[in-house]
């Protein structure tokens, strides 16, 4: 399990987008995105940093938390 911070979601569409961003990382089996915390969990194989690049790719910055 990683747990992400992410920075810059304010709304449920910034929330979306970064769900679509971790759909699209393989290795991703399930995740949480939740935008009032500023954070999302992945559980599966993909690394960290594999995820933090496809959240940047979409506009918003994560570190692992």
């Amino acid at each position: 399990m990683i747990e992400l911070k992410i920075e810059g979601m304010s709304c449920g569409h910034c929330k979306a987008a970064v769900e679509k961003a971790l759909t699209g990382v393989q290795g991703v089996d399930r995740f949480e995105v939740n935008l009032e915390a500023g954070r999302a969990v992945i559980e599966g194989s993909a690394t960290a940093e594999a995820l933090i690049a496809a959240v940047a790719d979409a506009g918003y910055e994560a570190v692992q938390a």
